[in-house]
């Protein structure tokens, strides 16, 4: 075991519950296809580093172990599942930096599945910056934040708005006034809506390598593929 959690919340697939908002504009079978890709994407990456990979996933009653196995079985020795607890994603984020704490685990570092495109660079930064910080923000372009992480499970979730264009603001206020020193990440896109994917698609056909999986399922998806 390292001294470093690196945790992916995740929801399992299901049709007409996953990305619901681009399941409007794509239709919901593609929706959930698309974040299955998504999914591949962040499990080829982060598997079998020097860090552990977790990933924290919902509806708890689901096999999620198994289902991500057969996205990377080569990597599933190197993945450990645990289910999200808590009545809304504040919550369910602040249990899972108490369950790695629980666990041992000095760092954790705590990403969305909504950026499939997020870079082994940007986790090595985020893990870097906790050398002097209590709380590391990887803010996102909407105003939330794809990535957060911290030594400690300090509570820096309970009153926030989520999924809100406020929430990274209203997390480093809410650390400051704990007094806990807060450092940021480079911006990056996640993407919940149709313009969202349409600025992902471009940047995938400009470097393919960013996200494979899915670049290689826009690239089918007419009018967002590179064709």
């Amino acid at each position: 075991m390292s001294n470093t959690a690196l945790v992916v919340m995740a929801r399992y697939p299901e049709i007409g519950k996953t990305k619901t908002r681009l399941g409007r504009t794509l239709g919901n079978d593609r929706a959930t296809t698309l974040y299955q890709a998504f999914l591949t994407d962040l499990a080829h990456r982060f598997a079998g580093q020097a860090y552990d990979l977790h990933w924290a996933y919902t509806p708890s009653e689901a096999n999620f172990r198994a289902f991500i196995a057969t996205l990377a079985s080569p990597y599933a020795q190197h993945m450990t599942c645990f289910p999200q607890q808590g009545a809304d994603l504040g919550a369910r984020l602040h249990r899972v930096f108490i369950e790695t704490h629980k666990r041992g685990f000095e760092r954790t570092i705590v990403i969305g599945s909504d950026s499939p495109h997020i870079s082994l660079t940007i986790v090595a930064n985020a893990c870097k910056a906790l050398d002097e910080a209590d709380v590391v923000l990887g803010p996102a372009e909407d105003g939330g934040y794809y990535l957060i992480a911290m030594h400690q499970p300090h509570d820096v979730f309970t009153g926030i708005p989520m999924s809100t264009s406020v929430v990274s603001q209203m997390t480093i206020e809410l650390a400051h006034r704990q007094e806990l020193l807060v450092r940021l990440l480079q911006p990056l896109l996640d993407v919940d809506e149709l313009p969202d994917l349409l600025r992902l698609a471009e940047l995938l056909q400009e470097d393919p390598t960013l996200a494979p999986a899915t670049a290689t399922h826009l690239s089918f998806v007419h009018p967002l593929g590179a064709r």
